[in-house]
């Protein structure tokens, strides 16, 4: 089981959660997961296209390109403080085993003429350091208690 660092919203995602590009209880949002040859840079990558160079390989590594769909998301405010969270799904590593040390999550589909809209990250070990699953077992990542983000 991965402990996540905390989530990094891009700086696009911050517009668009406020133009009403993302609709956080509406958009199909997916979880992909990265290696360490990536270097986050929020600034400039705000699509999901900007960083799949870097995503964990397929050949036997039970990864299918593009992620999974995250289940459970929901939106909620108790006490003035919205949340934002979900179920990061789990993948059981293949026959080469399963290295990643991010997350990525990102909408699917085209919003207000951005394809993949990057929401935000995490590094799956706050170490930072690759999280190695060895084959036919099972990487599961749990969502930060406090949601992937919080807005007060």
């Amino acid at each position: 089981m991965a402990a996540p660092g905390s989530f990094i919203l891009t700086q696009a995602a911050r517009q668009w959660l406020m133009d009403g590009t993302f609709d956080l209880d509406l958009n199909t949002f997916k979880a992909a997961l990265l290696t360490s040859a990536w270097t986050p840079n929020m600034a400039s990558q705000s699509l999901f296209a900007d960083i799949s160079a870097n995503e964990v390989g397929t050949t036997n590594t039970g990864y299918t390109a593009g992620g999974n769909t995250l289940t459970s998301v929901s939106v909620s405010q108790t006490g003035g403080v919205g949340k934002f969270t979900g179920t990061i799904p789990t993948w059981t590593a293949g026959s080469a085993g399963l290295t990643a040390r991010y997350c990525a999550i990102y909408a699917v589909g085209t919003l207000n003429g951005h394809l993949n809209p990057l929401l935000g990250y995490f590094l799956l070990d706050s170490a930072p350091a690759d999280v190695v699953t060895a084959s036919g077992n099972t990487l599961q990542v749990n969502t930060p208690v406090s949601g992937f983000f919080t807005l007060t």
